[in-house]
């Protein structure tokens, strides 16, 4: 019996087969990943950040880590991988972010491992509304967007947030998110009554 074409093939048994060494699967999981891990990674990155990674550059060290340590990674349920990806993505851009803030240009990220568990905002929205709150996310102003990734999704204190975006005070991050997060509930009203 013939092997079905990659692009049929589950990510499951694609994820098999790169466990097993399979270059060919690896290079199909990477192909069909890379879109949906850029468009989720666009804008997850500060600006303040920008100047020392490009998103698509965080997007390849993500990438390239997971399959660097495929054989470690044992799904438990669908989308398993995709939340993997995304975990060790916001852990790029945390530490891109603290490097940003206090580190010298040029040093590497860490190796630690990232929690393959659901992240903040699935646990928060659940995985079947994360589309209805990307969308909305991506309508609101950049500056309520960039306090809500950094503090919902990437988990910084109202403090640490302060120092990335440039405001005064801790108080002035928190009413920040307060004003991002009530225009981001009406996005996803919004978005709920077009469906």
């Amino acid at each position: 019996m013939a092997a079905a074409a990659p692009e049929l093939e589950s990510t499951a048994s694609l994820l098999a087969l790169a466990r097993a060494g399979d270059a060919r699967a690896c290079d199909h999981l990477f192909r069909r990943y890379l879109p949906a891990l850029r468009r989720w990674a666009h804008g997850r990155l500060p600006s303040r950040g920008r100047d020392l990674a490009d998103t698509d550059d965080l997007v390849q060290v993500t990438l390239v880590r997971a399959f660097n340590r495929i054989g470690n990674f044992e799904p438990r349920r669908p989308g398993a991988f995709l939340a993997y990806l995304r975990q060790i993505l916001v852990n790029l851009v945390r530490e891109e972010i603290r490097r940003s803030q206090r580190k010298p240009r040029g040093q590497e990220p860490s190796d630690d491992l990232p929690d393959p568990g659901p992240s903040p905002v699935e646990r928060a929205v659940g995985s079947e509304m994360l589309d209805r709150y990307e969308r909305a996310l991506a309508r609101i102003p950049e500056a309520h967007r960039e306090a809500i990734v950094l503090r919902v999704e990437l988990g910084l204190s109202y403090e640490e947030m302060a120092e990335v975006l440039e405001r005064p005070t801790a108080n002035a991050a928190r009413l920040l998110v307060s004003r991002g997060l009530v225009r981001l509930a009406k996005e996803m009203e919004l978005d709920e009554h077009t469906e």
